[in-house]
């Protein structure tokens, strides 16, 4: 189905307008969202995706609806595993708190156009090339693989876009709240604001290579390809905020993702023995192979992020791994100074890092296996523990 012209002009001057809105409204004067404010912006930019996934039902017929919530739910999901690199990288360059819903915005827009320039390389390669299919179904494969590999997101952490950035971006030590530039010793300077942007931008690129061919396996409809992508992104830095605690509990959310990438690859070799035109795979000639529907891959998509996110959550081996990686982040957060000013705010994280550690406490001898470096933890949660005495005392005096 066709899309006029101006339906594309009014979603993308209505995308523009979210954007615009969540900088100006939330994001250009630095703070801490709240709880509460992460959790009602996140169920407002998912209502909106379900409310125009809703319209696209109705006005674009059940194929095009059934296609954009399989493309959409996808897409949030490999957003949320996102999630956990955008929190390592942040964690890297020791972002202030504060300034994190910038680093995430900008995030966000770069990865809409870096994206939005993959769905029309794509979808021109797929209108010329039906081999392309292999490709992406070669790609997704891959992908899954690596998934699977332990620590996968340890390997992400400290990989080559954040080595280039450090190296070839000499910075200032020390943040100027949220500005690019600084002056340090009479000298204008980058801070590493700019190498944090550049870090996560890099890794945008990184992730449409597996996102876009993802979502094609599921609809060659660029109109459907390029919403769903957005609306999986919008909402995502309130997202950042409203899981982070939860994050770390997802701890099989990467084997069900592989599953899903999987499936999307085998459906995309399927579609694409099916339209076969190479010559050296039954002489050029389409293959009688079965077709996966859409229907289906939703059902997939659904049933297997729901077994993976219960597993996650009620498992006792992720309610082990949130306590340990939990205290640990949290202690560091502590005792960076800069990383959070407002006392309150303090006070919660150090309260946070306590009922870890009480949970760490409680656990089996086998889930105290999950601590490495069991000295230098130890040695963390103390110093956090000190200077929070000292807070105190100082509190106390004044």
């Amino acid at each position: 189905m066709n899309v006029p012209t101006y339906v594309w002009v009014a979603t993308i001057i209505g995308i523009g307008g979210l954007l615009a809105f969540d900088y100006f409204f939330h994001v250009r004067k630095a703070h801490t969202p709240s709880l509460r404010e992460s959790a009602i912006w996140s169920s407002i930019y998912v209502g909106l995706a379900l409310l125009f996934g809703i319209g696209v039902w109705v006005f674009g017929g059940t194929t095009m609806g059934t296609e954009y919530f399989a493309g959409y739910v996808t897409e949030k999901a490999l957003s949320v595993d996102n999630l956990f690199v955008f929190l390592i990288i942040m964690a890297s360059f020791k972002v202030p708190r504060a300034d994190q819903q910038k680093v995430l915005l900008f995030g966000i827009v770069f990865s809409l156009i870096a994206r939005t320039a993959f769905i029309f390389l794509g979808a021109a390669l797929i209108n010329s090339f039906a081999w392309v299919f292999y490709i992406f179904g070669l790609i997704l494969l891959v992908t899954a693989g690596n998934l699977l590999k332990p620590d996968s997101h340890d390997d992400e952490a400290d990989g080559l876009i954040i080595r280039l950035a450090k190296r070839f971006l000499p910075a200032s030590q020390h943040y100027d709240g949220d500005k690019l530039f600084t002056i340090e010793n009479g000298k204008r300077v980058l801070t590493p604001m700019l190498l944090v942007m550049v870090a996560i931008g890099g890794t945008d690129l990184l992730f449409a290579l597996d996102s876009i061919p993802a979502i094609f396996g599921l609809t060659q409809n660029v109109y459907i390809v390029f919403t769903a992508t957005a609306f999986s992104l919008m909402g995502l830095r309130q997202l950042f905020f409203l899981i982070d605690g939860l994050l770390d509990r997802l701890i099989y959310l990467a084997y069900g993702l592989a599953i899903i990438l999987a499936f999307i690859g085998a459906k995309l070799i399927l579609h694409a023995l099916h339209e076969n035109n190479l010559p050296f795979i039954n002489g050029g000639q389409h293959v009688d192979v079965i077709e996966i529907s859409t229907g289906l891959s939703l059902s997939v998509i659904l049933g297997v992020l729901l077994i993976t996110v219960l597993a996650s959550v009620y498992s006792a081996k992720g309610k082990a791994k949130t306590a340990v990686s939990g205290a640990k982040r949290h202690a560091s957060e502590y005792l960076d100074l800069d990383y959070e000013t407002d006392m309150v705010e303090r006070e919660r994280i150090f309260a946070k890092m306590v009922a870890e550690e009480d949970a760490i406490h409680k656990l089996p001898e086998k889930y105290k296996r999950l601590i490495h470096g069991e000295a230098e933890y130890t040695d963390l949660l103390q110093r956090a523990h000190a200077e929070h005495d000292k807070a105190q005392l100082r509190g106390g005096n004044s």
